[in-house]
């Protein structure tokens, strides 16, 4: 059975070092919910509070309506998956996934049952009499799955179990990951730095700096309406430019758009414009560059321009047959306003959705 997750005015300190200030936020049953951040932000904290390994100085853990504060490790009905996976090395397979159905005394029948039955759903049947140090890295992660899933918890925590493994791999695995969390329905909690992954497992994302949450979203939101500059920056790659609104006009040097966000008066602002949201165009109708260098990757060609006010951007575009552009090139620079975040020029506020100045 899974549940919901509910944080009240938590707070972490150590000694007079507080990590987490004040947090409240709701997790739903069967949400796949990723806490994303860089080092330090106090998202790995939070995971082992609700782990029970880490103390709370303030606030409120919920499970449904049950206070979990002082409530034992091993009465949460947790599974957990570590970075370094945390397999028993001196037990194969089928003896380290069995672990923690042993461990509840569940009967033998009933053990062999469920481990089977778990060993398939992660693909690693093949390989139940095999030693931990004749697996891979991929394969000793399922087991470190299967291991957390087999107890049937109420609540599947995942601190940055991927880091490890090589690119190719990692992908693989998350793709397996978020389709054995669907398949059970298992209210997860997954903890990492990288935002691509994060955006491919999530259901929704808390982005958490210096242990507060700046914004709690559906992956595409938290990409395309951040609610600041820190999580514009943080979220995917981005080009900042300062710009000045007035009306709903905004000027960047000599380039005029019409944008969704209002100033009554000219204000300086920040923009955050994605590489795929530029236009190149050969014109000289809008931001005026010069092309420094391109990389071709395929379906898209990354380009890196220096613009008139002398800051370096990137740019990328959807490669053709067609000649690409050449290093030294001028080009110019358009926007599509409806698509543009604006910000304060503090970057604390997000206008183009209703935010006032």
């Amino acid at each position: 059975m899974s549940v919901g997750i509910s944080f009240k005015n938590i707070i972490k300190k150590y000694g007079d070092n507080v990590v987490i200030p004040s947090l409240s936020l709701d997790i739903k049953e069967g949400e796949f919910f990723t806490l994303l951040g860089p080092s330090g932000c106090g998202k790995t904290t939070l995971l082992r509070m609700v782990a029970g390994f880490n103390s709370i100085e303030g606030g409120q853990i919920y499970f449904n309506d049950k206070l979990i504060n002082s409530l034992a490790v091993q009465d949460r009905n947790i599974g957990m998956v570590f970075q370094n996976y945390a397999i028993f090395p001196h037990m194969n397979v089928t003896k380290n996934v069995a672990f923690g159905l042993t461990n509840r005394k569940v009967e033998k029948s009933g053990v062999e049952k469920r481990v089977s039955e778990i060993l398939k759903t992660v693909q690693i049947e093949e390989y139940k009499d095999r030693m931990p140090q004749n697996l891979s890295g991929g394969q000793q992660q399922r087991v470190a799955l299967a291991r957390a899933i087999v107890i049937e918890p109420d609540v599947l925590l995942m601190d940055e179990p991927l880091s490890n493994l090589d690119a190719k791999l990692r992908v693989d695995m998350r793709n397996a990951i978020k389709s054995i969390q669907r398949k059970f329905g298992i209210t997860t909690v997954y903890v990492t730095h990288d935002q691509e992954e994060a955006m491919a497992v999530s259901d929704r994302i808390a982005i958490m700096n210096k242990g507060v949450i700046q914004q709690v979203g559906k992956p595409q939101d938290t990409y395309q309406k951040p609610a600041n500059l820190f999580v514009a920056t943080f979220i995917g790659r981005t080009n900042i430019l300062t710009a000045k609104l007035n009306g709903s006009k905004l000027n960047i040097g000599a380039y005029t758009i019409e944008v969704k966000a209002s100033s009554p008066s000219e204000c300086d602002v920040k923009i955050s414009v994605r590489p795929e949201e530029f236009i190149i165009s050969k014109d000289n109708t809008g931001i005026k560059g010069t092309i420094k260098h391109s990389v071709f990757l395929g379906l898209n060609t990354h380009y890196f321009i220096t613009i008139e006010n002398g800051q370096d951007i990137e740019v990328i575009e959807r490669s053709t047959e067609e000649a690409s552009y050449e290093a030294g090139m001028n080009v110019s620079l358009k926007i599509d306003g409806s698509r543009l975040n604006i910000f304060d020029k503090n970057g604390d506020k997000n206008l183009s959705y209703g935010g006032a100045l």
